[in-house]
């Protein structure tokens, strides 16, 4: 399973933490089709903790972080 992890504003309206079958999710992009998630939305992108890109490939048992931008003060 390839875990994905939401966090901050990309959680409204959707899960916490999703578990996903590896055969039908290839790239982070597909993770994001499949959430209805937009490139524009994500501002940060980890996968294992390591920074990524939409295009690159998961396998099982990695873990996905997304993270919006985060405004602060």
């Amino acid at each position: 399973m390839i875990e994905v992890r939401l966090f901050a504003g990309l959680r409204q309206g959707r899960q916490k933490i999703y578990q996903m079958e590896p055969d039908s999710i290839h790239t982070v992009q597909d993770i994001m089709d499949t959430l209805d998630i937009q490139r524009s939305e994500v501002n940060i992108l980890l996968i294992n903790g390591f920074h990524q890109k939409p295009e690159t490939t998961v396998k099982d048992e990695d873990i996905v972080s997304l993270f919006p931008a985060v405004g602060g003060g």
